[in-house]
């Protein structure tokens, strides 16, 4: 089993069914289909999806998409999303243009924690 399929199943361990759709690009798009929210928002739950390189692991991981109806708890849209769908299928999803704050590096950081970064994000209310 390669990196990215040990981490797959690290990711199924956590979140259980997590699916891991190979595109034509190469890239992978993964699927949490059942995330819980930190309060704050208008939703207990959402489905998050990421897209992980052909590169990968030595590929950064970067933006996530969560439900399209997924909105701060007074109806606000959070800063650096829009609606956009998930490329090479379509799906719709409320797009978030976030970054890590420090450089990926492939010894450290995994699709969990990738996991990680995106559930801190969901907590930064903004």
């Amino acid at each position: 089993m390669g990196p990215l399929e040990t981490q797959l199943a690290q990711l199924r361990e956590r979140f259980g069914d997590v699916a891991a759709d190979r595109l034509p690009s190469g890239q992978t798009l993964v699927t949490v289909p059942s995330v819980r929210i930190p309060p704050g928002w208008n939703k207990e739950r959402s489905a998050i999806r990421f897209m992980v390189p052909a590169g990968y692991p030595f590929a950064a991981l970067d933006c996530f998409w969560a439900d399209p109806d997924l909105m701060l708890a007074g109806g606000r849209m959070p800063q650096n999303t829009a609606s956009n769908p998930v490329p090479e299928v379509g799906t719709p999803g409320l797009w978030f243009s976030w970054h890590l704050s420090q450089a990926w590096n492939p010894n450290r950081d995994t699709l969990s924690s990738w996991m990680n970064t995106i559930i801190e994000r969901l907590r930064k209310l903004q």
